[in-house]
């Protein structure tokens, strides 16, 4: 593999080159899984075929903060093939995560494509299987997302970087799967939380939530475990942290802005499938607070109804609009981009590692998908 810089250009962190190295990888690693579970059994093809299909594509972020997070502190790789392949893992830790999520929400499509639970279920009807096929939908979906766990921490582990080199940075991978795992909870028990309107109350919940599931594994670990990859010093740490936790907030909040307003066709999730789920984001927490005593109750209605239609749909945009949730929410994003920004300014890291970070941070939060 050539040198990184004569591939990755730090004006386009997570540009199509970056992508393809990083599908790349991905694919190699998969294609040596592949040996090992046909051995097992043929049964095992079609786990397989999915996690191909799920593993394929996305927006690579947790991989490019990795990668740029070592050019910051350490400069270039010294072996950049088992670097990518540390950075590439990443994806198969948030896949695992997607595929559990979706299940939990009952979610019929991710990526533009039926769910893996979905798929699951459409198999056990094609192969006219015993029993409840949504059940086996779901236990299929969640040890696939198990194996890709697993397998996360193989691509890393047999990466060929040196041991030691990887022990500095293994603490805070281990710390990310289990933040994940409890923002994660927190988001399910938030669902099923009594009916408030308190917004600090509210917000703080949410905020909670954005925190652990969202900004510490999808961009302040993954940066940090590259910094510390290229040997980022505790003061270093810090800085970047203090870098990715309103970007990695904003991100979460841009989501939730598109989970309402997107586009299907960018996002690949049909619009309002956070209001099916009856998701307790920071928009609905302004919203209901924000709205009149009517309003809000109609969108309270609406919040956790799988049957919402087109049009009610557009009811909730309306009130969302309305109240001034959806105004708030940009206002927020934009805060923390400037605080970002301005922490990266003042951080101890390369140019190269600077510009990088500075464009992803733009485009982790000014996006359509």
């Amino acid at each position: 593999m050539p040198r990184p810089h004569a591939i990755f250009s730090p004006s386009e962190p997570v540009g199509d080159h970056f992508r393809a190295a990083v599908s790349s990888a991905i694919t190699a690693f998969l294609d040596e899984r592949a040996e090992e579970l046909s051995a097992i059994g043929p049964e095992l093809a079609a786990p397989m075929e999915l996690a191909r299909v799920f593993t394929s594509g996305g927006k690579r972020l947790r991989p490019a903060f990795c990668w740029w997070g070592r050019v910051a502190t350490g400069g270039d790789p010294v072996d950049p093939v088992g670097m990518m392949q540390v950075a590439a893992s990443l994806d198969l830790l948030h896949v695992s995560a997607l595929m559990h999520d979706d299940v939990m929400d009952s979610s019929d499509t991710r990526r533009g494509v039926a769910a893996a639970h979905r798929q699951f279920e459409q198999l056990h009807v094609q192969r006219e299987g015993r029993g409840s096929g949504e059940a086996f939908g779901r236990a299929g979906a969640i040890l696939l997302g198990d194996l890709l766990l697993v397998w996360s921490e193989q691509m890393m582990s047999r990466s060929g970087l040196h041991v030691a080199t990887l022990e500095r940075g293994r603490p805070i991978v281990e710390a990310m799967r289990s933040e994940v795992t409890c923002g994660q909870f927190l988001d399910v028990i938030a669902q099923s939380a009594p009916e408030s309107h308190d917004l600090e109350q509210a917000l703080e919940r949410a905020n909670r939530i954005v925190e652990f599931k969202t900004n510490r594994y999808t961009v302040q670990r993954p940066l940090q475990f590259g910094a510390a990859l290229g040997g980022a010093t505790a003061v270093q740490l810090d800085q970047l942290a203090a870098f990715a936790s309103p970007i990695g907030r904003a991100f979460q909040f841009r989501d939730d802005l598109l989970g309402v307003f997107g586009d299907q066709q960018l996002t690949g999730k049909p619009a309002g499938d956070d209001l099916r789920e009856g998701k307790r984001t920071v928009l609905v927490a302004h919203a209901l607070a924000k709205a009149s005593a009517a309003a809000s109750a109609e969108l309270e209605s609406m919040l956790g109804n799988e049957a919402l239609d087109a049009a009610q749909v557009e009811r909730a945009r309306e009130i969302i609009v309305t109240s001034g949730a959806r105004d708030a929410v940009e206002n927020t994003i934009e805060a923390g981009y400037a605080q970002a920004m301005d922490a990266l300014s003042k951080a101890d890291v390369t140019e190269e590692g600077r510009v990088a970070l500075g464009n992803l941070a733009t485009a982790s939060v000014r996006r359509a998908f």
